[in-house]
């Protein structure tokens, strides 16, 4: 999971300059679509790759998979090469991208099969602390990359560029090599009962004299679908917190495009650390008060993060009154919200336009969300998402029991890459339409019918073997 995390977020920063560079046709929206297309690859693929799981190694399924992801980030790396239509070559780049990440819900099954209850939260949060720390590492090492500048090295003989934009992808490419040497090396098939018990299924390649059958039983669907919506709006509210960051310190602190992509990133990056913080926190407290309790706190904090955000008093943002260019915010499209994030820095902003704009009328009349609102909803929105994501698939995979989990972690990932899909897409429209006051209360209301959703299910998002009656609670 981290080596795959770093693979993809290290070239996630140099995707709009590297479009601009190679097609000329590209334009804000078609950005949009790049971005999105890795989400909708991984939707489409993580049921496949989970039903694969189910029958076969899962080796089989996390090699494939990987090595997808190694095509796809060689294909990136020729991108510019065509004398024509670059910028659809560089789409179905990240759409396999997002396709060879289907295999999240293989590695999701493969941990909920090989742990115990009493092994599965903490084994759970180390996975995502893995996953986020490559997050944060990949954009350090990106920033690494552009001392080689945009002209770089030519390997005339295989008509390789290597430069800023195509040393990550390289990069993410051996990264990927390095994770098949160690899946077909080291990976072995093991799968317990929730007591941790050896049980035989039809993963093991060979098995053994004191495995005991998988134990029998229906699984609650409604809490499988109840933990689905959950998830989703989790993720969904994360993913426009994302979008929405730089668009809205922009409007309300008169921030330049330089001074966004610095500040936002660097916040983006403490929160980050911060999740790592909170993944080894709820291994503890998981173990005092259990995971559905962290699952209602943490969105509970998320509600009151998104509810401190909303716009109070007589302060107003500073008007831009002046002409917008086009290249400037605010955006009509999701890709023109993205486009912020890969500005150079190297632009000349000494007639950059900076302030709410005009064209956006909630500008006149909605009072600016003050810096240290801001920043206290991020802080506790850090809090919150680490705590709801986790929690959301250790229940989900406990609600499952013993038996083989790909295909139902296939549809959790595949609901989760939906709300990155849409939440970006639900941000931007509501934000440039309506402003922050009624975006974030329409949020504040999602969190209020989940965590009722929540409440309403709450005695059924059980263990299997608890709901069976063969261990307790």
């Amino acid at each position: 999971m981290f080596l795959s995390s770093v693979g993809f977020s290290i070239v996630i920063m140099s995707i709009w300059p590297y479009l601009q560079k190679i097609d000329q046709t590209a334009d804000a929206s078609f950005l949009g679509w790049v971005i999105a297309s890795f989400s909708l690859g991984q939707m489409v693929a993580s049921p496949v790759f989970g039903v694969w799981s189910n029958y076969r190694p899962r080796k089989e399924p996390l090699t494939v998979s990987i090595f997808i992801s190694v095509a796809a980030n060689c294909l990136y790396a020729y991108v510019h090469v065509p004398a024509s239509h670059n910028k659809y070559y560089m789409l179905v780049a990240r759409g396999l991208v997002g396709f060879g990440a289907g295999n999240v819900a293989v590695v999701r099954s493969y941990i909920a099969g090989a742990t115990s209850l009493q092994e599965r939260t903490s084994s759970m949060a180390n996975t995502s602390a893995c996953q986020a720390l490559g997050f944060i590492l990949g954009p350090v090492f990106q920033t690494c990359f552009a001392l080689i500048g945009e002209q770089g090295v030519t390997w005339e003989t295989l008509r390789l560029q290597i430069n800023m934009y195509t040393a990550p992808v390289l990069l993410g490419a051996f990264l990927g090599v390095l994770n098949i040497l160690l899946i077909l090396s080291m990976l072995r098939e093991h799968r317990v009962d929730d007591s941790g018990r050896q049980c035989k299924t039809i993963n093991f390649e060979e098995g053994s004299t004191d495995e005991v059958q998988v134990p029998q039983g229906n699984i609650d669907q409604v809490a499988v679908v109840t933990t689905n919506v959950m998830f989703f709006v989790v993720l969904f509210i994360f993913a426009l917190f994302e979008t929405i960051v730089t668009p809205l310190t922009m409007d309300m602190y008169a921030w330049t495009r330089e001074q966004a992509v610095l500040y936002d990133g660097i916040i983006l990056a403490a929160l980050g650390v911060e999740a790592i913080i909170v993944f080894m926190g709820v291994k503890i407290l998981s173990k005092k008060i259990g995971e559905r309790a962290i699952l209602l706190g943490g969105l509970i904090i998320v509600w009151v993060g998104f509810f401190i955000l909303l716009p109070w008093g007589n302060q107003f943002p500073k008007i831009q009154w002046e002409d917008l260019h086009n290249n400037s915010i605010p955006n009509t499209t999701f890709g023109e919200i993205i486009i912020t994030f890969w500005r150079s820095p190297r632009e000349d902003h000494s007639e950059e336009p900076t302030g709410c704009p005009n064209e956006q009328a909630w500008c006149l009349y909605t009072p600016m969300i003050h810096l240290a609102q801001f920043l206290t909803s991020a802080v506790l929105v850090g809090i919150g998402y680490p705590s709801c994501n986790v929690m959301s698939y250790t229940l989900y995979s406990k609600i499952l029991g013993p038996k083989p989990q790909g295909v139902y972690m296939g549809w959790l990932t595949a609901s989760g890459s939906a709300a990155r899909i849409l939440g970006p897409v639900f941000i931007s429209q509501m934000y440039t339409s309506w402003g922050p006051r009624w975006a974030f209360s329409l949020v504040c209301g999602i969190v209020v019918l989940t965590i009722t959703l929540l409440g309403v299910v709450y005695r059924r998002l059980v263990a299997f073997s608890v709901r069976q009656g063969r261990s307790q609670e």
